[in-house]
């Protein structure tokens, strides 16, 4: 194969800090080249040099053997670089051809030419197999389609390199099947696709060749033929990486928060429950499997209070009736809560790290004065020192930016904040999503040890390994209704499969 893509000695360095060292990158055409490395491990930085956003301190890119000085991203488009976000860049109000040509240059008249473009993107369609309703709008469509706009986005402004970031992580298991399927169309035309994924399984599945980065530096490039999940784990971590398993509950405490047949808008199919009934005891797991989107994110809105039931009756430890549907009362009650997503409601990007490990503790004593009038910033720093320290939480100062962080380090943040309350109950929803398999191990060790102190953990998770390995009891959640609860002790694996698939 002739090489497309070179990166040679490329360093980054911010301040004092290296976030790229040395590091060299060598992608060949019609090849799938996976960048593994963990959170923080520099991944990102490097993407966003060849995608313009950055420009290196040291190190020299070339393009089909010739230097290039990728300045912006114009420049990388116009090298034929395009890159996939794993946060979508696309406008909800819009229809997916108007999202696939906006922007796009290559008309002199100012006027749009649509019916031109529509004939372009229809033939990219057929060409790669990518299946969309040009005419919906990206606000109907599912996470899967959206993904689809994006990937024809990049093809239709003329990228032979594609980077994908963590394409498979808001992913069906069939979503991600259809993925793989247009990437291998992709490759076999002679594009070249820079895959960033932390999941061992996938990386084996679709690649060609991995290079592994490791605290800003690249370690290995090895041939997936010549190579092992293993092999690939420990190279990533620096060392010998031993996963855990974890001995399941089969006699938990008392009841810590019970549902009895529960509704919140019944009517819709795949974002409603209905007549949902579960009890969540002390010192249990209780695993909700089922393919996204079929009422998760209601019951998790439903357990920290952010909704009311529309009928049926939510019961507390004691038995009593939950009257007060809110989020501080909850909270009040020993809620710890691990939300969907880190960044819209878990973490304030704009603010510290520091700031953010005390969201939840502003008023007490311990960190203000007046009832959260004035905050006791040296004991603020002190505590996050303290956190940063025993959550492994890495980054070059408690004062950066919650957003400055690595998708696992932000999660240690949110983890550290909730967990440091010793809740009495803890929501955790897609922990683990787009984390690498140090930082998932490290949670899913937080999660158990949680359980095992006496708390009730409600883990609610699209992966059903993750469901399988943390859950005591597992559930089965199929258009908003429970199709199924089993052990989690050699737990019927067809059976829970089926019950998904809601047969």
């Amino acid at each position: 194969m002739a090489e497309l893509l070179r990166m040679e000695g490329i360093s980054k360095r911010f301040g004092s800090f290296y976030a790229n060292q040395d590091v060299s990158l060598q992608v060949e055409e019609g090849e799938v080249h996976t960048l593994l490395g963990e959170n923080g491990a520099g991944k990102s930085t490097l993407m966003n040099i060849l995608i313009g956003l950055y420009q290196p301190t040291e190190g020299k890119v070339y393009m089909r053997g010739q230097e290039v000085e990728i300045s912006s991203p114009g420049v990388a488009v116009a090298h034929g670089i395009g890159m996939v976000h794993q946060h979508f860049m696309l406008i909800d109000d819009m229809t997916g051809l108007e999202n696939i040509i906006l922007g796009d240059k290559r008309h002199k008249s100012a006027r749009l030419q649509l019916a031109e473009d529509r004939k372009t993107v229809e033939e990219i369609q057929e060409r790669y197999g990518l299946e969309i309703d040009l005419d919906e709008k990206v606000s109907d469509m599912s996470i899967g389609m959206q993904q689809r706009v994006e990937i024809m986005k990049v093809l239709f402004r003329g990228a032979d390199l594609l980077i994908l970031d963590e394409p498979t992580a808001v992913l069906t298991d069939l979503e991600v099947q259809g993925l793989f399927d247009i990437m291998r169309s992709l490759t076999a035309e002679g594009k070249s696709i820079i895959f960033i994924s932390h999941k061992m399984r996938e990386v084996m599945a679709i690649s060609d060749r991995v290079t592994v980065l490791r605290r800003g530096r690249s370690i290995q490039t090895l041939r997936v033929a010549d190579t092992t999940e293993q092999e690939l784990a420990d190279l990533m971590i620096g060392q010998k990486f031993q996963e855990n398993t974890y001995q399941k509950v089969s006699a938990p405490g008392a009841p810590e928060l019970t549902l009895k047949d529960v509704s919140w808008h019944p009517e819709v199919k795949h974002g409603g429950l209905k007549d949902v009934s579960l009890t969540l005891h002390k010192g249990e797991v209780l695993g909700v499997a089922g393919i996204d989107g079929n009422g998760q994110s209601a019951l998790a809105q439903l357990v920290t209070g952010l909704i009311s039931p529309d009928s049926g009756e939510v019961e507390g430890p004691d038995g009593s009736k939950i009257a007060v549907f809110s989020p501080q009362s909850f909270i009040d009650a020993g809620l710890g809560n691990i939300p969907e997503d880190r960044n819209k409601m878990g973490l304030v990007g704009g603010m510290s790290v520091a700031e953010n490990l005390v969201l939840k503790q502003t008023a007490s004593d311990r960190f203000s004065s007046g009832h959260g009038a004035w905050l006791k910033m040296g004991a603020i720093n002190d505590f996050a020192e303290q956190m940063r320290e025993q959550n492994d939480i890495r980054c070059t100062s408690v004062n950066q930016t919650a957003s400055s962080l690595s998708g696992g380090n932000q999660q240690k943040v949110i983890l550290a904040r909730e967990l440091e309350s010793h809740p009495k109950l803890l929501l955790a929803v897609y922990p683990t999503r787009g984390l690498d398999i140090g930082a998932t191990e490290f949670i899913h060790n937080q999660i158990i040890a949680q359980r095992d102190a006496g708390c009730a953990v409600l883990l609610i998770s699209a992966d059903f390994d993750e469901v399988l390995k943390l859950s005591d009891r597992i559930t089965v959640l199929f258009e908003g209704q429970i199709m199924g609860t089993y052990t989690g002790a050699n737990p019927p694996i067809k059976e829970i499969s089926l019950a998904m698939a809601g047969k």
